[in-house]
């Protein structure tokens, strides 16, 4: 597995019919295998009358991968829904999808077909953030110059966590760790060298939504 992965951004669900059989997608976002087994367990106890709930994750640490086709035919649903996952670069995600028989048998193909559609709608709905590498910092920033500064932490990618309001405004912000030394320079120029932002250490985190 490489250091630079997609993960989901939100969880979502999606929904189509394909032959009166009724299938129901969710993706999200997990951390752990465990994290995991339980959001299939829940899609599971909620559509407890559902005929299928086939599922698969990839875990980035350990670089764990799983599927389950839970009772439809052997490599027809698990595997070409971790197929979208895993073509889409994406880890520490969960699939389930939920299928309400309709009576009309789909066939091998149809089924493959169904299940990764299925997966892809639901990804496609989540959305997908890149992780990377981020520093955090933490800059007192007076009043005259918050208006330019918001406008120069957009400007570099970045994200703001949150604003202390007090004598200046003391906002913690984070930067993706190769963009940090330009937005330094870029800092010092805004204030004619008069801020300088504190390091809080890096941390890695999905940025923002990629289509």
């Amino acid at each position: 597995m490489s250091e630079t992965y997609f993960v989901p951004c939100e969880e979502a669900e999606s929904e189509f019919t394909e032959k009166r059989s009724r299938f129901i997608a969710r993706v999200a976002r997990v951390e752990s295998e465990a994290e995991a087994r339980a959001y299939i367990d829940a899609v599971k106890k909620k559509h407890y009358d559902a005929r299928h709930n086939c599922w698969c994750y990839v875990i980035h640490e350990g670089g764990i991968v799983r599927y389950g086709d839970d009772g439809e035919p052997q490599g027809t649903a698990g595997q070409p829904m971790l197929n979208v996952l895993q073509r889409e670069g994406v880890e520490n995600a969960v699939c389930v999808v939920t299928r309400y028989f309709g009576g009309v048998l789909l066939g091998a193909g149809g089924l493959t077909r169904a299940y990764g559609k299925s997966a892809k709608d639901a990804l496609d709905a989540a959305g997908k953030a890149r992780m990377t590498l981020w520093a955090r910092l933490r800059v007192a920033v007076p009043y005259p110059l918050l208006e330019r500064f918001t406008r120069l932490i957009d400007a570099q990618g970045g994200i703001v966590e949150g604003s202390d309001y007090g004598a200046d405004v003391s906002v913690t912000l984070r930067l993706p760790c190769a963009d940090a030394g330009g937005f330094a320079a870029a800092l010092t120029e805004l204030s004619n060298g008069s801020i300088s932002p504190e390091p809080l250490g890096e941390v890695f985190l999905p940025g923002q939504r990629e289509e």
